[in-house]
């Protein structure tokens, strides 16, 4: 049996789904109730929670580990759930890390995240981990405005970063999860190509067939935003990353292609393919 947490996510439903097309028993879990695959079987649970992990993992043989927001936070003990997959029998774990771990190491969250690889390393088990960087699922932030005025507000309108989509995640995931090949990989998986918010609108509009505007917020603006849906340390070491990426973080890695035999897809193929989000 296989565990998936952040199951409902933009990576979890995904990985799910292909987890369950390939005869897998899977274990969705995720905080809320939701909709999941037939056969899969769904858990609420708060990883935030101490302990809250170890009645799913009873029986398990592996585990995707994905943190939410409040497990990047301070005082969070996210290796807590590396020592109970262990305790339970856990065989493989893969774990969503970040390419910042590697491109800004000392920034409070990339230190936390790193602990973590060490402490996964260092288990025993059979572990893979995966190191994206910005998501093109984060142009949902911009579904309201799009549907409501046809406008995307961003800050550094023309600074770019490779944005990856979710479903290649996914894919990787599923792959590192099936295959023992893959065990002690460090994967940096990035899309096709550099593209700036201005570009991302401008790929929005062309799959809405309807003009989009581009709004460019300070970053104060855009800091204010984001510290309502994520810790204030995380929001800060993100604006760093899109307001000023390193070379490293603009570079078109190669493991989403190694991993899975095909390019990664485009933001302009996520935004064709979410754009009812957008209507």
């Amino acid at each position: 049996m296989i565990v998936v947490t952040g199951a409902t996510g933009n990576i979890g439903r995904p990985l799910t789904q292909a987890l369950a097309e390939a005869g897998r028993e899977v274990t969705a879990v995720s905080r809320r109730a939701a909709a999941v695959p037939d056969g899969v079987r769904h858990v609420t649970a708060d990883l935030a929670e101490p302990g809250a992990l170890k009645p799913v993992l009873a029986g398990a043989e592996a585990l995707f580990l994905l943190l939410s927001g409040d497990l990047h936070g301070a005082g969070a003990g996210p290796a807590d759930l590396v020592a109970d997959a262990v305790g339970a029998g856990v065989r493989r774990i893969v774990l969503l890390s970040s390419q910042g771990v590697v491109t800004r190491p000392f920034g409070r969250t990339r230190i936390a995240l790193r602990a973590l690889e060490d402490k996964l390393r260092a288990s025993g088990v059979e572990w893979s981990i995966l190191r994206p960087g910005g998501f093109a699922s984060n142009a949902f932030w911009w579904a309201d405005s799009v549907r409501t005025d046809r406008l995307v507000a961003a800050p550094f309108g023309d600074v770019g970063v490779p944005v990856v989509d979710p479903a290649d995640i996914a894919e990787v995931a599923a792959a590192c999860l099936l295959d023992e090949r893959h065990g002690g990989g460090r994967y940096e998986l990035t899309g096709p190509e550099v593209i700036t918010p201005r570009g991302q609108a401008a790929a929005l509009a062309a799959a809405l067939g309807e003009p989009v505007r581009f709004h460019e917020l300070s970053r104060e603006e855009a800091r204010a935003g984001m510290a309502r849906a994520m810790p204030v340390e995380l929001a800060d070491d993100t604006l760093d990353i899109l307001g000023s990426p390193s070379p490293a973080e603009t570079r078109i890695g190669p493991d989403v292609e190694r991993v899975l035999g095909r390019p990664p897809r485009s933001f302009a193929d996520w935004a064709a393919r979410n754009v009812a989000a957008f209507r």
